[in-house]
């Protein structure tokens, strides 16, 4: 439950004023159809975060307990550094496809490759030895913080404090980090 919740929270955080809740936003104003955009978002984050789950499986099996908690506080302190970098809106849709859930579908699943969501899920799923309680608290993340701005569009994104979020989020992830790293010294 622990792996869940933590993933749950750090994720749901890092995701405000993140490019992927940028480009739900986006998405919300070009189609203006809610479920099918929340639909798009769910699958290829499920699918995005299995693979980066996976990967960080992967990784927990061939390093050391010592090695790879050092690994993973390393790579959270890095997500509490980057985590204070705001994000370019830079990605741009193309409001003309017919399918709204596939054009979703694909335009979140390529922006999510290499995002802070994604990497955080490889990092933790890693950490935790655990694929399924962090990738349903890592898509759940991402639904939590995503799909308000899916169904209210414009209407509170500027009166978020993003700065403030963004240092709460750093937090987390200097917070996760700092238990790794006692973790990995400590044996």
């Amino acid at each position: 439950m622990e792996a869940f919740l933590v993933t749950f929270g750090a994720v749901a955080v890092a995701e405000i004023g993140d490019r992927t809740q940028l480009l739900a936003l986006m998405l919300a104003a070009c189609y203006r159809k809610p479920w099918p955009i929340l639909a798009g978002i769910v699958v290829a984050t499920l699918v995005n975060h299995l693979v980066a789950g996976a990967v960080g499986l992967l990784l927990a099996n061939w390093l050391s307990p010592r090695v790879l908690d050092t690994v993973v506080a390393i790579s959270l302190l890095a997500m509490a550094g980057w985590t204070l970098i705001p994000d370019k809106d830079d990605d741009q849709v193309d409001c003309s496809a017919r399918n709204v859930f596939l054009a979703t579908l694909w335009i979140f699943f390529m922006t999510e490759i290499g995002d802070k969501t994604q990497i955080v899920t490889t990092t933790l799923a890693a950490g935790y030895h655990s694929l399924v309680t962090v990738v349903a608290g890592s898509t759940l993340g991402v639904l939590v913080a995503d799909a308000p701005v899916v169904f209210l569009g414009n209407t509170f994104a500027g009166r978020l404090p993003l700065k403030l979020i963004r240092r709460f989020a750093a937090a987390i992830f200097a917070v996760l980090g700092i238990v790794f790293a006692v973790k990995a010294f400590t044996g």
